[in-house]
């Protein structure tokens, strides 16, 4: 049996802060459902915490500097420099 709902009073996912944050953060992404191995998704994810950002964004990170063929080195360089001139 199904339950009725009344949506008459409803307001748009724009008009509610969060939800039109969550859609600003994840225009331009696609979900996917992706296999990796236990001990690189755990990497990330104690990387994420150390920096209180998000392994999902540090793996994307790296998804995109792979696909562009940075080298390890060139980002390395990169984020230093980046950090110097932040200081």
């Amino acid at each position: 049996m199904r339950k009725e709902y009344d949506f008459t009073g409803a307001k748009r996912a724009k008009d509610v802060a969060h939800l039109a944050k969550l859609q600003t953060e994840m225009a331009g992404k696609t979900r996917i459902t992706m296999r990796v191995d236990n001990s690189v998704l755990a990497l990330y994810k104690a990387r994420a915490e150390t920096s209180g950002g998000s392994y999902q964004t540090m793996m994307n990170e790296a998804l995109k500097q792979y696909a562009l063929g940075l080298s390890l080195a060139e980002v390395v360089r990169d984020t230093i420099r980046e950090e110097m001139h932040s200081s």
